[in-house]
């Protein structure tokens, strides 16, 4: 059954069939997150494999990422789909250890993301390497309190400000953007985006499998602090990049990523999983991510996976009826439940009880964690696209006109 938070479409598309908006306003998009803090699992819905079912590919694994420390409750939930950790550790530990940014800023956008997304383990985990970093308890409660709280300095509120507009608006202001980009080159904005991003995927992902902290890690979510994503309303799309990337082969995505290509390498491997080795079929696959593209409003990543990209089309897809979502006419069973997955991920950072298990009867347990990590990768590629402001190629198509009902 979907959640009644996006039972209903917006009101916009109500107002623009009134004719105060015109048609193209009106779009069937599921409420963004951030209205009331994500209620997750607090026991296991995967449980971490035992290292007495590990096989000599497990324990491959585990030396391939040993610089990453002891295997944690994350890692061995992962072991259960092994394509999975080289999907998602490459870029985890780049990100929470090799960037340019200085451990400070890192553990900001990391906690804050964590925070966003009620996950415990992600809070955990960082609330140790922040006090490594010199963090005081009363700052990184002040993480939770937002950018707002008092104390903060403009650059550091700035980056928190980032934050809460990547995660409710899947984009960046031009005010903010501008704010951040006074300090942080192009490498480093790079880098303080992807990490926010990509922490926001971990997080959705623990929170679906139910990852918990480990017992060694006694720090949890601060209590007693408001849930409040306060950000302005969403500007228009980019219509010029933030960045542009040079001419050449390839799609304008991997050419902006391949602008930074230290970060490129270790980002390539989400991609690959979700692409070339996850065992979802295209049809599905594709339905995972035009849906997110859509909620995140990231009209290059629809036009690509529509396209030469995803050939939606080839793959019985109509366009149209993933706008409409999963209430839409025509759609199976599974279909709708599919859809329904990607919209609760970007409501509200997991997948309810009653579509994880329709998701594991209909396949099985691997294929539903790469669904999740498939919907959960494109919402942080989605927020990239629309952050750097990553332009069309031409004849490109766009996102569908859905007229008021």
């Amino acid at each position: 059954m979907l959640n009644k938070a996006f039972g209903c479409v917006v009101l916009l598309g109500i107002v623009a069939a009134s004719g105060l908006l015109p048609i193209s306003a009106a779009q069937w998009t599921v409420e963004p997150p951030g209205a009331k803090k994500p209620v997750v699992r607090s026991t296991p819905r995967v449980e971490p494999l035992p290292e007495a079912q590990w096989t000599d590919a497990h324990r491959q694994l585990e030396e391939k990422f040993a610089r990453y420390g002891p295997p944690d409750n994350a890692f061995k939930t992962f072991l259960h789909v092994p394509e999975m950790v080289d999907g998602v550790m490459p870029y985890t530990i780049y990100l929470e250890s090799d960037t340019s940014l200085t451990p400070r800023q890192r553990e900001i956008l990391i906690l804050r993301a964590a925070w966003l997304c009620g996950n415990e383990a992600v809070w955990a985990r960082h609330a140790a390497r922040a006090r490594e970093a010199g963090m005081s308890n009363a700052e990184m409660r002040r993480i939770a309190e937002g950018p707002s709280a008092a104390g903060w300095d403009p650059f550091e509120a700035a980056l928190l400000r980032m934050a809460d507009e990547l995660y409710r608006n899947s984009s960046v202001t031009d005010a903010t953007f501008k704010t951040v980009s006074a300090t942080y080159d192009m490498p480093h904005m790079m880098e303080a985006v992807e990490t926010f991003n990509h922490f926001t995927v971990l997080s959705m992902l623990y929170n679906s499998f139910g990852v918990q902290p480990e017992k060694s890690q006694p720090d949890r979510l601060p209590t007693g602090v408001a849930y409040r994503v306060t950000v302005p309303r969403r500007e228009p799309p980019l219509a010029k990049a933030r960045y542009e990337p040079p001419a050449g082969r390839g799609i304008a995505v991997g050419r902006t990523f391949g602008m930074h290509q230290t970060l490129s390498r270790a980002w390539s491997p989400r991609q690959s999983f979700i692409n070339q080795h996850s065992p979802l079929m295209p049809r599905h696959r594709e339905m995972l991510i035009l849906r997110m593209g859509w909620n995140c409003r990231s009209e290059y990543e629809w036009a690509q996976h529509v396209g030469r990209v995803g050939r939606a089309r080839e793959r019985g897809l109509d366009p149209v009826k993933i706008a409409e979502g999963p209430k839409a006419q025509g759609w199976e069973p599974i279909e709708r439940t599919i859809l329904t997955a990607a919209d609760e991920l970007f409501h509200d950072t997991t997948v309810s009880d009653a579509t994880w298990n329709a998701l594991v009867s209909a396949f099985d347990m691997k294929w539903a964690m790469s669904a999740v990590f498939t919907s959960s990768g494109y919402r942080a590629i989605s927020m990239s696209l629309n952050t750097y402001g990553v332009q069309h190629d031409e004849g490109d198509e766009r996102f569908p006109v859905i007229p008021g009902r």
